[in-house]
């Protein structure tokens, strides 16, 4: 896992990636710096004090929290990018390194929609409750890493899996895989706690997820667990 995760990590910034990355960049950061500026406007206009010293404190420490509030928006905000790529990167992939199975189909785009919103609502609310539990030491490290962990390698894993399996089939090698899957979104946890360097959040993680998907999924049909029946041995599940 180590391995795929370190080759994707450097194919995220290869020719055949880059202009995936840069489009992803410009877009993480604007939709940023638009929150952060929305933000600081709108606590500045509701909130104003009477001396002109507390008001300039006012601003200092509102442009300290809304810097350090966009660390914890980098996960939302990139997951509701990836489902502008994570197509066109994974289709790169597959052709690129599997080229001797073919590429899977895109997502209709209703349904990309649907789950790019609903990942983005899952890491939008934890991440709020890490930022809430930033005066609590440990306690926000703790929640923002295992939180994002689970999620990131869940919902990613899951795009690159829905490439080739209906959705319940999907959920079900994820759950196969859990513990692998949750390594992998730790990892793309770490990148993601990383300032600027998280920025490549959608292109990596879609690249290494759908390298992992692959890995753990080449010598293996779940089909027949999903109707109840274990392909090993024909008996259902326990």
């Amino acid at each position: 896992m180590l391995q795929d995760a370190v080759r994707s990590f450097v194919q995220t910034f290869s020719r055949e990636y880059r202009r995936f990355l840069w489009r992803s960049i410009i877009l993480a950061v604007g939709l940023l710096v638009a929150l952060g500026i929305g933000s600081y406007y709108a606590l500045t206009y509701f909130v104003s004090l009477q001396w002109d010293w507390a008001n300039v404190t006012l601003d200092i420490l509102a442009a300290v929290g809304i810097f350090a509030g966009a660390v914890f928006l980098v996960p939302p905000v990139t997951s509701l990018i990836a489902g502008l790529f994570v197509d066109e990167v994974a289709e790169q992939v597959e052709a690129n390194e599997f080229n001797d199975i073919q590429v899977g189909r895109a997502l209709p785009a209703g349904r990309a929609l649907v789950l790019s919103l609903r990942f983005f609502g899952l890491t939008l609310a934890v991440n709020l409750v890490a930022l809430l539990l930033l005066l609590v030491p440990g306690v926000n490290i703790v929640v923002f890493y295992v939180a994002n962990g689970y999620l990131l390698g869940r919902e990613y894993f899951q795009l690159a899996a829905l490439r080739f399996r209906t959705e319940d089939e999907a959920a079900l090698v994820r759950r196969h895989h859990g513990l692998a899957v949750f390594a992998a979104g730790m990892i793309i946890a770490l990148v993601v706690s990383v300032p600027i360097l998280n920025l490549i959040t959608p292109i990596f993680a879609t690249i290494f997820m759908v390298r992992l998907h692959k890995r753990l999924t080449r010598s293996r049909s779940y089909a027949a667990a999903r109707r109840g029946s274990s392909p090993a041995n024909g008996t259902g599940p326990k």
